[in-house]
Formats: C-alpha cells, structure tokens, sequence
C-alpha cells in the first residue's frame, strides 16, 4: 500500500493542496461562535414550613441543603420549560438576532430549532447541572445564560405558588370552621353558666362537670357533652392551626432552587469553529477518498486490461 501510494504522490498532493485550501476558505467563510457556561447545583425540596414548623427536630428539612438526582432532573425540566425559552426569545429578540425571516415558512420553528442547538442544558457526573450558550456574540452569550438561571427561581415559585395558594385557601377555610366551631360550644356552655353564681375559669373538666350538675342537675347531660366536645375541639384546633401556619408561609415563601457555582462571562476565545481541525479533517478526508478512487479505477482498468487478452 505504501508502494501504491508513493506512485500515486502527485496525485494525492494535488488532492491534498486543493483540500486544505478549500478547507481554509470554508472555515473563514463560517461566523465564529462564542460560548458561556453557567454550573448550578439543585436546591433541596425542603419548605420553609416543615423546616421551621415541624415539632420532631429529627423530622426537619434543612431548606440550605443541595438537592440530589431527582432535583437535578427537575431543574433539567425547568430550563427545558416554555415559560424560560419564551422569556428569552421575546427579552432578546432572538428572532431578528437569529436572522430568521418572519414571512418564511414556518419561522417559529426554524427559531425553536436554532434556540435548541445554541442553548442546551445538562447534568453531569457531579449531580450539577450546566447551561451552555452558544453565540456570534460573546456579550448575548454570557448574558442569555446569566438570565436563564436567574429565571429558575422565578418559574420555580410560580409553579409552586399556583398550587400552595390554593392549598392555603383550602386550610385556611378549614381553620376558621375549626375556630367558629369551638368557638360555638364556648358561647354555648357560657350561657348556660352564665345564671349560675360561679365561673368555669380555673376549674378542670371533670371538676367543672361535678359542679355544673350539682348546680344544675337538669342540664347535667348538655353541660357534660358540651365539655366533652370542646375537649375533643381543642387537639383539632391545634392540628389545624399548624396547618394553617404551614400552607400560610409555603404560599408566601419565595426560596432559591439553585446554588450558583459558575456564573458565565463573555468568553475571549472563540468556540466553533476550529479551523485547524477542520483543515485537518477535511484534508484527510479528501486525500482518503481521493486513494480510494484512484484503487477502484486501478482495479477497472486491470480488468479491462485482462478480458481484452
């Protein structure tokens, strides 16, 4: 094969020269890109309320803790989402930056395919995730993915606070029938011992009931399940009321979901393309398929050769 070769140099060197200087022309021709970097670990799920709230310091959820595979995968969902691609594209005008015709066919398309080719989000080995941004502008580069990871959080909390503020309606609703109803059978038992020459302030439930019906014997069945029931109010209200305290601080919190490692800046150095690869590349390439041409025409010209003996 080296023998081949070295009888085919001209050749191949013609081809080569040809194919480097194409290749060089070609890679001038083509608009250098830039790439920024933003490295971002995912937040714990942990609420301000089960941190804050929880009555078991062994139950508490640190809300400072870094998140692990399934927050990572959540976040990937996030900067994947409509709401951050939608945000970039109209603050940025990505359309026009982009150099997309309007008035061509199916342009919003040709605009998500670019922005899908020169944004892209991944996790990596650490459980961290990386925004890379690719652009002609170094400046658009670093800026496009300082602001996707910025709107994490802003369409974290407002995911989180459709649901928690419906939540809390709906506890809080419960709340204040817990507290009209306990409230209720106060009001009620006072009546009843309003008439009578002594007060209930300081007295036990079961003192309390002894008393009542010694006082009153004829409503000693309405005082005893009067009591009995602001008794059984009382762990309810309770429950109720750390509930109410919970769903009223997850529908007012407004938490980070991501810790920053690397923010992005303008890059110097540019990204794509790499002229002296693809010089190479396409040299080798050339001067590959040039050696195989000229076999397979070696090998046809032998077989003419042969049959016309």
């Amino acid at each position: 094969m080296l023998i081949y070769i070295w009888k085919k140099r001209i050749v191949l060197l013609i081809v080569g020269i040809l194919a480097g200087v194409t290749s060089i022309i070609v890679s001038l021709l083509i608009t250098p890109m830039f790439k920024a970097n933003v490295v971002m670990f995912p937040a714990t799920d942990a609420t301000i309320s089960k941190s804050l709230l929880a009555s078991n310091y062994q139950g508490r959820q640190g809300v400072y803790g870094f998140g692990e595979e399934e927050q990572a995968e959540q976040l990937l969902q996030v900067l994947n989402s409509d709401p951050i691609r939608s945000r970039i594209i109209e603050k940025y005008n990505l359309i026009e930056h982009y150099e997309i015709d309007p008035g061509s066919k199916y342009p919003m398309t040709k605009l998500f395919e670019t922005y899908k080719s020169n944004i892209s989000f991944k996790l990596t080995e650490f459980m961290s995730v990386e925004i890379s941004v690719m652009d002609k502008d170094p400046e658009y580069a670093a800026n496009i993915a300082n602001d996707i990871s910025d709107l994490v959080d802003t369409v974290f909390n407002q995911m989180k606070k459709q649901r928690s503020i419906a939540a809390f309606m709906l506890v809080e609703q419960e709340y204040i029938d817990a507290e009209n109803n306990a409230r209720m059978l106060r009001d009620s038992l006072h009546q009843l011992i309003a008439p009578l020459s002594f007060k209930d302030s300081d007295q036990s439930g079961d003192d309390l009931i002894l008393q009542l019906v010694k006082s009153d014997p004829d409503n000693g069945a309405t005082y005893i399940s009067l009591i009995n029931q602001i008794q059984h109010s009382i762990p309810r209200l309770t429950e109720m009321r750390l509930r109410y305290q919970e769903a009223r601080l997850e529908s007012q919190q407004e938490l980070p979901y991501k810790f920053i490692v690397e923010n992005a800046f303008p890059p110097e150095k540019k990204a794509y393309p790499n002229k002296s690869l693809i010089v190479i590349v396409s040299t080798l390439s050339a001067l590959l398929f040039a050696l195989i041409v000229l076999i397979i025409i070696d090998n046809i010209k032998k077989r003419l050769t042969t049959k016309e003996e």
